[in-house]
């Protein structure tokens, strides 16, 4: 049997550690899912562009059918809304409710005023290192798996 990289098993342990890690606590309306989900589709609706499903699904890296799931449940809540395409009623637009903005911007000051406070105990040049190393490094990850992909295709 082949040993395992200690880094790979570190970088194993660290991503573990992430997915537990939340912004959000359960007091909180959203989840961190939803809370990207209205991201983006308030990112569409700035450019004046309305968003499907399976683009919210691809931007989230999750199915479609979760995508889907995730809507009926902030529909049940009121947060958004399905509109059949104009042209093309297959299709359906998810927009965001009235109320929607307002449960979005006070999750995203409680989240600004977590981040605040980690950065002010590490501090900036810490964390400014921490996001550039990662960075470089999903980087490089992603650019080497792709040619030991294709040495072995």
């Amino acid at each position: 049997m082949e040993s395992i990289n200690p880094y790979l098993l570190k970088l194993f342990c660290i991503t573990k550690s992430m997915e537990g890690l939340e912004l959000f606590s359960e007091a909180r309306s959203l989840s961190r899912t939803e809370f990207r989900l209205i991201r983006e589709i308030l990112l569409e609706r700035e450019k004046g562009n309305d968003i499907i499903a399976s683009e919210l699904a691809r931007r989230l890296g999750v199915t479609r059918s979760a995508v889907s799931q995730i809507v009926t449940k902030l529909e049940g809540r009121g947060i958004v809304l399905r509109e059949d395409a104009p042209k093309d009623k297959k299709i359906a637009y998810i927009r965001l409710s009235e109320h929607a903005l307002s449960i979005f911007e006070e999750q995203c000051a409680f989240a600004n005023e977590v981040i605040e406070k980690v950065v002010a105990k590490i501090g900036r040049e810490k964390m400014d290192i921490l996001i550039d190393g990662y960075t470089e490094f999903a980087a490089t990850l992603l650019e080497t798996r792709k040619k030991c992909d294709a040495e072995r295709a």
